[in-house]
């Protein structure tokens, strides 16, 4: 089964409240699952790394077997596709995390879109963070 996993992440006043956004749909085009998650203060960047961590977590709980990974974080899109090297040393170990958990399934796709082609994970992270606030 192959999902897309449309992930978005977002701190406020960088490091700040954060929170990410994950919005996953079938090759229909139909949501299956739809979600954002508090982080605490964090950077937008860890943010960007949890949302994908967590997309891909749900995504093989879902049963998915090939997944497309569609985030409008350049330095996250760049990371996992080994086109950028990961210096950060807080960005590590997420990287490391997510790399693991895309070995598990038999396809992955990794794609940048503008923040426009997001909006339905970036509402989502929007929602928890105005909830927190």
């Amino acid at each position: 089964m192959k999902l897309y996993l449309h992930t978005d992440g977002g701190s406020r006043n960088n490091p700040g409240p954060s929170a990410s956004g994950i919005v996953i749909k079938d090759d229909t085009g139909k949501i299956v699952a739809s979600y954002g998650e508090y982080l605490g203060i964090q950077t937008n960047n860890f943010a960007e790394y949890s949302a994908v961590i967590s997309a891909l977590t749900k995504a093989k709980d879902l049963g998915a077997t090939e997944i497309v990974i569609i985030a409008d974080s350049k330095l996250v899109v760049e990371q996992l596709n080994r086109r950028w090297k990961v210096k950060h040393p807080n960005i590590q170990p997420l990287f490391l995390k997510c790399w693991n958990l895309m070995q598990q399934f038999k396809k992955v796709t990794i794609k940048h879109t503008l923040r426009a082609g997001n909006k339905e994970a970036d509402a989502e992270v929007n929602k928890v963070l105005d909830a927190r606030m």
